[in-house]
């Protein structure tokens, strides 16, 4: 539900099907009388659906993503650069990597298309898919991800070895290098393994590629792909049927810190190894465990009788225990033969919430560039203090179970060896986590230079270059004292802002920056130019001026820059084109931003544009009754008939700013300039925070909105998770006011007395917002005595996945539409 919690734009849609005519002016319009839609059978209907399908397939083709730029080892060779990318094939439908070379010239006059090369031999034969295990659905679900294939990889630029998970199995095959670039397509070799289960979250070492490490059953352990040695490392959890009995795992992101901040992994790899005097190396691993003894357990049971289950899962509901956190290194001895010949399990010396009073929540982790110091970003349970944090290894010892034994390693570590807190920022609001942070290589010992990106200090999202001086803290750990939470507090020597004014730097779902050490530039993408627009934009962090927008006005753009920021892709669309995927060469050798420019270069998607009697939606803004401006989409009837008054349906997501007022404000703003909108017929319907909005939006305001249509809605909020509730609400102990009023359940007897105004639509497996949440509405709804219709989908959690479930959810919508708004006999209901 959260990990799009950033606000949409209300959009408006005329439901209707059928060319555009251009609409007589308001004085010169006759009484407008009602159209009704032709009423459909459901058969009918599906049958338009599926012809419809077929449309949007056309409109809304996938484009190419993930993008990695590699160049050739021998400049003066006959090949060119390369970028890979997941993209899907157009025979089978499924991701998979793909690569394209990059032309050393172009041709000015002509565009040229690139060629979308298979990277992979026999794809998908050699990989086996089958059916996605629990624990696979479960991320996939809290990513987003509904596409079949290789979902993500990682590529090791000095070795050219690309790693993948495909279904239950790990891949690895060999591109760029030391070996060049392979002009056929590649046969992916399966790390082989002894585990009996699923591997999940695979990751390259970045100081020896022959070394991977993955996640199994909630612990982590390490392979060799060339001599196919394999270790567990972790050993945490017992893999046990009871969840009661197994409450910890290693390396794994729990359910509030991928749902809520977008973290997905539990672990990272030190950059550099450290040579050992035999000519063997160490390799470290920081790692997050966690504890969830005291998270409530969900139960959720299939009613498939062929298939009858319990699911049972941790879920941290709103005022309740979240887990117990703390960091560990995990260190690997490779001895001078490749073999591993020690594995030490290190913790902190003192209690994580000793050090970090306060903190619950790790929302990233990291090492800097040298491996010198692990960095982390922390908040606290109410999300209003954000730290980051650097971290001394030297600050773990090794876990020893004997007493004595471990008070001597805790002596064995000096009174200066402490967390650096090298940057601090408080608010009374809340603090939204973002993926912008920037290490340079540390170049004084007492020093930590990086980029920062804050909304605190101006509400709106920028960029910042901070110093912070690396003092050694006052703190005695030797005295037997516990540490104040000022004690690791750094002094920051110089803050710079990069940006400054009324718009945003985006970082998140992909956004990030880029930074061109040499020219003392960043890339970044933000809103500058217009909220309706995502841009590419280079300004020097080194002395601010200038910023300069890189892409095309008129589209939103989702942009890639290369390693070396000499090149860049942009996504590219807008509401009358479908996306197209360019390639760009960045030119101008001076180091200010303001002669950075962008050369056209290829094109990697090329969009014959929409089909001939496509209508584009129209964007609208307004003056909110807030002072704020507002903005919205409409989809206006193809066959706009003068004379009419159509029915109307509001799609909402919204939330947490964008409420019912600003909705209906929106409405009424279209309604005084269009007189096709009839205000007599008005559905809404959104899921998730949208399916909330819609029932709310139907007990507030059902003079206004005649018909509410609410997918896997919240309708308790203490029913939902810690992370996003408290952001916005606090602990429930302290706002219970606020927690009744905002909870729909509990506003039963508002809902309308008449039937055919209300469907509630949820899948019953769903982890996320859990069937429950419909459960005690309905409960309360009968308890008042009140009408509605209720669309279950057995097999479908959060987000709806299976094909045919889709299908008849928006078949079911429309039905439902058709017949209770914009029928003939919907307005004889309604009498």
């Amino acid at each position: 539900m959260a990990a799009a919690m950033e606000t949409e734009q209300p959009g408006l849609e005329i439901f209707e099907t059928a060319g555009h005519e251009e609409q007589v002016p308001r004085e010169e319009q006759p009484k407008l009388e009602p159209f009704y839609v032709e009423r459909h059978s459901w058969s009918q209907l599906r049958k338009l659906l599926t012809d419809t399908r077929k449309y949007h397939g056309y409109m809304m083709a996938k484009a190419p993503h993930d993008f990695t730029f590699v160049k050739k080892n021998d400049p003066e060779g006959p090949h060119s650069d390369r970028i890979y990318y997941l993209a899907m094939s157009g025979e089978n439908r499924e991701n998979t990597l793909f690569y394209s070379e990059i032309p050393k010239t172009i041709n000015k006059a002509a565009v040229l298309l690139l060629s979308w090369k298979p990277l992979l031999d026999l794809f998908p034969a050699i990989l086996d898919y089958g059916m996605y295990s629990r624990e696979e659905e479960l991320l996939r679900e809290r990513k987003r991800i509904g596409t079949v294939g290789i979902a993500s990889y990682d590529y090791h630029r000095e070795s050219g070895t690309f790693l993948f998970q495909a279904g239950s199995g790990i891949y690895h095959v060999k591109d760029g290098g030391p070996h060049g670039f392979t002009q056929q397509p590649l046969r992916p070799i399966l790390v082989e393994t002894s585990c009996p289960n699923i591997r999940m979250d695979p990751k390259l070492c970045p100081a020896d590629p022959n070394w991977i490490a993955f996640i199994h059953c909630n612990d982590i352990w390490i392979s060799n792909i060339e001599s196919r040695e394999e270790r567990r490392l972790t050993f945490v959890h017992n893999e046990l049927a009871n969840v009661e009995e197994d409450p910890k795992s290693a390396g794994v992101a729990t359910f509030v810190l991928q749902e809520e901040f977008d973290r997905y992994t539990g672990y990272w790899w030190c950059p550099k190894a450290q040579p050992t005097l035999d000519g063997g190396k160490v390799l470290q691993i920081l790692y997050e465990e966690n504890d969830e003894s005291e998270v409530e357990i969900i139960h959720v049971t299939s009613p498939m009788l062929e298939t009858r289950r319990t699911d049972s899962f941790r879920y941290p509901k709103t005022g309740t225990a979240n887990p117990k956190v703390t960091f560990k290194i995990s260190e690997v001895t490779i001895n001078a033969e490749g073999r591993i010949a020690d594995v030490v399990d290190k913790e902190l010396v003192q209690p994580f919430e000793i050090l970090f009073e306060g903190v619950e929540y790790i929302a990233r982790a990291g090492w800097t560039p040298e491996g010198k110091y692990i960095w982390s970003i922390l908040l606290d349970r109410s999300q209003t203090r954000l730290q980051i944090v650097l971290i001394p290894p030297a600050l773990f010892i090794p876990t020893e179970d004997d007493a004595m034994e471990r008070q001597k390693l805790i002596d064995a570590v000096p009174d200066s060896v402490t967390p650096f807190i090298i940057y601090e920022e408080t608010t009374d609001i809340w603090i939204n986590i973002h993926d912008i942070f920037y290490v340079f290589p540390q170049t004084h010992e007492d020093e930590i230079e990086f980029i920062f990106a804050s909304e605190c200090k101006t509400g709106f999202r920028h960029l910042y270059k901070v110093t912070s001086v690396l003092k050694e803290s006052k703190y005695k750990r030797s005295c037997g004292s516990l540490p104040a939470p000022s004690d690791f507090k750094c002094h920051i020597k110089e803050e710079i802002a990069i940006t400054s004014g009324e718009w945003e730097v985006l970082g998140r779902h992909g956004s990030n920056i880029y930074v061109d050490e040499a020219k003392k530039l960043v890339y970044f993408q933000g809103t500058k130019d217009s909220p309706l627009e995502h841009h590419l934009y280079v300004v020097s962090y080194e002395s601010p001026g200038e910023v300069k927008r890189l892409t095309e006005r008129g589209y939103s753009h989702a942009c890639c820059v290369s390693q070396d920021c000499d090149m860049f892709i942009s996504k590219y669309s807008n509401q009358k084109n479908p996306h197209c995927v360019s390639l760009y060469r960045l030119t101008g050798s001076e180091d200010d931003a303001a002669h950075r420019t962008k050369e056209f270069w290829a094109t990697i998607l090329d969009s014959a544009g929409p089909l001939p009697d496509y209508i584009p939606p129209e964007v609208f803004s307004f003056e909110s009754s807030t002072g704020f401006t507002l903005y919205g989409m409409m989809y206006k009837p193809h066959n706009l008939q003068p004379g009419k008054k159509y029915p109307t349906v509001l799609f909402i997501y919204g939330g947490p700013q964008i409420e019912i007022d600003d909705q209906v404000e929106g409405l009424q703003y279209l309604a005084s300039q269009y007189d096709f909108i009839d205000l007599e017929r008005v559905g809404i319907h959104g899921w998730s925070y949208g399916g909330y909005l819609s029932l709310m939006a139907l007990t507030q305001r059902s003079d206004i909105f005649r018909v509410a249509i609410a997918g896997a809605p919240v309708t308790l909020w203490i029913f939902y998770d810690t992370g996003y509730t408290e952001r916005y609400m606090g602990h429930p102990e302290h706002n219970e006011q606020g927690y009744y009023l905002g909870s729909v359940a509990m506003q039963a007897e508002k809902f309308p007395s008449e039937p055919n105004r209300l469907l509630l639509l949820h899948g019953f497996l769903d982890e996320n917002v859990h069937f429950a949440h419909t459960s005690i509405l309905l409960s309360f709804l009968v308890r008042a005595g009140k009408p509605y219709d209720l669309q279950i989908y057995p097999q479908e959690r959060h987000s709806i996945r299976v094909p045919e479930s889709g299908e008849h959810y928006e078949l079911h919508l429309l039905y439902y539409l058709q017949e209770n708004l914009g029928s003939r006999i919907a307005a004889m209901k309604a009498m």
